[in-house]
């Protein structure tokens, strides 16, 4: 995610603005258990999304500030990451 590319710029508003706390969301008609916390004086974003229901799961480590946002999944395509978080929608 090195380029500054339109979904690169969304990806980080959406990551950034929300908030440290657990959310029920919704990903391509599924529901998912997100958790986001954010360490080190803002400097990295843990998040985790698990399928209610189900077996898959969301796991990312992302640090806003190096190289324009640097994103380092845990054991997950780069690509299925980015397009959760661009996708996903909160329940309210």
């Amino acid at each position: 995610m090195a380029q500054k590319s339109p979904r690169h710029k969304d990806f980080h508003k959406k990551i950034t603005d929300l908030d440290d706390g657990a959310y029920d969301v919704s990903f391509q008609k599924k529901r998912y258990l997100l958790r986001k916390q954010t360490q080190l004086e803002g400097k990295l974003v843990k998040l985790y999304a698990e399928e209610l229901g189900g077996n898959d799961f969301i796991s990312l480590n992302y640090y806003p500030d190096i190289k324009d946002g640097l994103l380092k999944p845990c054991e997950m395509p780069e690509q299925k990451v980015v397009d959760f978080i661009l996708a996903l929608k909160l329940f309210l």
